[in-house]
């Protein structure tokens, strides 16, 4: 019987950002449910940073399990490893249920989000016709399918950025190897 790759201390980057990314996925439903349902502005205060201090939680744990699961070394770039991994699944699951939450669940989500760019063009002082111009840009990107694709590849950049600098924190370098 094959021992268990975890229990083998062979753990991957992969794994664990697998492991992790499912996590973060959850956090991230649950999140943008609250949020939601609260009527919680994501695009500041709390809103915009609370998001990011789950991705910060969640990578310095997956970092350490990695550690922890393995031989007790992490370079840079298995942390980046890592955070790619988490970042990926993360985006896509939380992603997925976004597109379906805002396409068949809360249809007044995206009406919600266009009120609230309207009301914060007027706040900066823009014009009638500088409003209307600017509302049909920003319109197209208010949309199901387009905030699916800018959660998935924003959401993998902003975790392989954030994932490089806690990289930088959490590495743990393997004496026996130097370079």
């Amino acid at each position: 019987m094959e021992e268990p790759i975890e229990s083998a201390g062979k753990i991957t980057a992969r794994d664990a950002g697998i492991r992790y990314g499912v996590i973060l996925s959850c956090l991230s439903i649950l999140y943008f449910v609250t949020a939601a349902v609260t009527g919680t502005n994501m695009t500041e205060g709390i809103g915009r940073w609370g998001g990011l201090i789950f991705t910060v939680g969640v990578l310095w744990f997956a970092h350490k399990y990695y550690k922890e699961n393995g031989d007790g070394f992490m370079s840079i770039g298995q942390g980046v490893a890592i955070s790619f991994w988490v970042s990926l699944i993360s985006s896509v699951i939380s992603s997925i249920f976004t597109f379906v939450y805002v396409k068949y669940i809360d249809d007044g989500f995206i009406q919600n989000l266009k009120d609230r760019q309207y009301d914060q063009f007027l706040e900066e002082g823009m014009s009638d016709s500088q409003i209307e111009q600017a509302m049909s840009i920003s319109e197209s990107f208010m949309t199901p399918n387009a905030l699916l694709l800018f959660g998935i590849f924003g959401g993998i950049v902003m975790g392989l950025i954030i994932g490089l600098v806690i990289s930088l924190f959490t590495q743990r370098k393997n004496p026996d190897f130097t370079v």
